[in-house]
């Protein structure tokens, strides 16, 4: 989901795992169990909580880290902030 943001030195996983985020729901959408940096939508998910869960994923990781979370994909009919 996100870019390794010091590839070799600290993955996307290892610092949403250093949150506890790992499991974190937001109604239909969650940060994955098996691999922290994806995040699964329930069948018939809402892409409404796909994004939430990116927004509290980056800021958590941001204000107790210092890193910032770059997104690997591209978030069609979101504002481009949301990317």
């Amino acid at each position: 989901m996100f870019v390794n943001p010091v590839p070799g030195e600290v993955t996307a996983g290892e610092l949403i795992d250093r949150v506890g985020l790992r499991g974190l729901r937001i109604g239909t959408a969650h940060v994955s169990e098996k691999h922290a940096n994806f995040i699964q939508a329930d069948d018939g998910g809402l892409a409404a909580d796909v994004r939430a869960v990116i927004e509290v994923v980056r800021e958590r990781v941001a204000s107790e880290t210092g890193y910032l979370m770059r997104s690997e994909v591209r978030l069609v009919g979101f504002p481009e902030s949301a990317t």
